[in-house]
């Protein structure tokens, strides 16, 4: 038997959960699509009081909030690589909360300025070091003593995928499942930008993430595979078939952690057959590489300079048409017999940029990262130390999510396409 369950949220705007205690201030670093997202829905959100929007570029960050009607919003300009720097402007303007929306490069830096300055910490994405490719919470799991000890509470990767795709995660062990053994995440845009080549977030993160090997968790081992080797069509909702690709997403390495019953964990994205062409020349002609060259005499990293050919991911937004659909397949066990499960969000692009003036990717990464500060902001999920969004509580979060923009859908016992796959 298959039962569909919707939530969706009334109207836009989240349910209040102050209750008359004291309003919040917020800094939000970094000034691309996804903070423009987080930014717009801060400052729709009562509970917080004052805004500031910091970036290297100063003139990003008031493009933004000029275009949001909020007096609460201000701008700063700031080097996050600086700790000092950031240290100085955290503790001039005193936010109960950081939320890091820039390169994740970025985040050891700030996660040290916010211990020194007394303030809570969110992200996005997990660190990964400039010279390497490597998605890895190592470095940002060793902070765990430090915030602890300091009071502080640090959220890693709230976004969607991470982020959300934990909370769906979290949400079906506790709900649906006494066990988890298989987990398949489906990340599919099947939206249509009308350029020849493009990133739907920074290219330069974006590129490096699908060109290194692909790997999977099964029976207790990590397996590598080459990069997008395995894949096959996925039926996704609202949008129907398409060819997706295994990915290793960082995700996947603090669930199998934090979900010890997991025994296979996979994570799938689509591409078009015109995108992966593109590709495959860029680095037969090895301007993926992260390595410098020398050009007459000057270092130039050949990705760094793919980065600024392409367009802006930003610019996308305007003519994007078409929608993403990103998900969980989990199968298991509940009261002894086997349970399959499907959780998912589908968002339009062309919605996504008639309210905030981003698209969908954006959006998607955006929302959730407002609303984990929230959840930080009023107690929810403020506790000292750092965390996976899987090891905190995914009601409050998933009640508040669809009222945000991102409505959720459930399905339970239909037959999983990954079922003997």
């Amino acid at each position: 038997m298959v039962r569909l369950k919707i939530r969706r949220g009334k109207d836009s705007t989240p349910n209040h959960l102050f209750e008359g205690e004291k309003m919040a201030r917020v800094m939000v670093v970094g000034a691309g699509g996804v903070s423009r997202v987080v930014t717009h829905k801060l400052a729709a959100l009562e509970e917080f009081e004052e805004i500031l929007l910091a970036s290297r570029t100063l003139e990003r960050c008031n493009t933004i909030a000029q275009s949001i009607s909020s007096k609460s919003i201000q701008t700063a300009q700031l080097d996050a690589d600086n700790v000092p720097e950031t240290v100085k402007l955290l503790k001039a303007f005193r936010p109960d909360i950081l939320v890091n929306v820039a390169l994740p490069y970025q985040d050891l830096s700030l996660m040290d300025a916010c211990l020194e300055a007394g303030v809570n910490y969110l992200d996005t994405a997990n660190y990964e070091p400039p010279d390497d490719p490597k998605f890895e919470y190592r470095w940002q799991w060793a902070y765990q003593e430090r915030f602890f000890d300091a009071g502080l509470t640090a959220i890693l990767g709230c976004g969607f995928d991470p982020g959300v795709t934990g909370i769906f995660t979290a949400y079906a062990l506790k709900h649906h499942f006494d066990e988890i053994h298989e987990l398949d995440i489906v990340d599919c845009n099947a939206g249509s930008h009308g350029r020849a080549f493009a990133t739907n977030f920074n290219p330069e993160i974006n590129i490096r993430e699908i060109t290194q090997p692909g790997r999977y968790y099964e029976n207790g081992e990590w397996v590598t595979v080459p990069p997008l080797s395995i894949h096959q069509p996925v039926d996704y909702p609202e949008i129907g078939d398409r060819e997706s690709y295994l990915l290793y997403h960082e995700e996947l390495e603090s669930l199998v952690k934090h979900i010890p019953t997991l025994k296979r964990a996979r994570f799938w994205m689509t591409f078009s057959e015109n995108y992966l062409m593109y590709l495959r020349v860029l680095e037969t002609l090895g301007l993926t590489r992260i390595d410098p060259i020398d050009y007459h005499g000057t270092p130039v990293v050949p990705l760094k300079l793919l980065k600024k050919l392409l367009p802006d991911p930003s610019s996308l937004a305007a003519t994007y048409t078409g929608q993403t659909s990103i998900g969980c397949h989990l199968r298991g066990i509940k009261n002894g017999q086997p349970q399959q499960y499907y959780i998912y969000n589908n968002c339009d692009h062309a919605k996504s940029y008639q309210e905030v003036g981003a698209q969908a990717i954006s959006y998607t990464t955006g929302v959730p990262a407002a609303l984990g500060a929230l959840m930080v902001a009023n107690g929810t999920w403020q506790k000292p130390g750092v965390f996976n969004v899987e090891q905190l509580d995914p009601d409050p979060f998933l009640e508040q999510l669809g009222a945000m923009g991102l409505p959720w859908h459930e399905v339970i016992g239909q037959s999983s396409p990954f079922a003997g796959v």
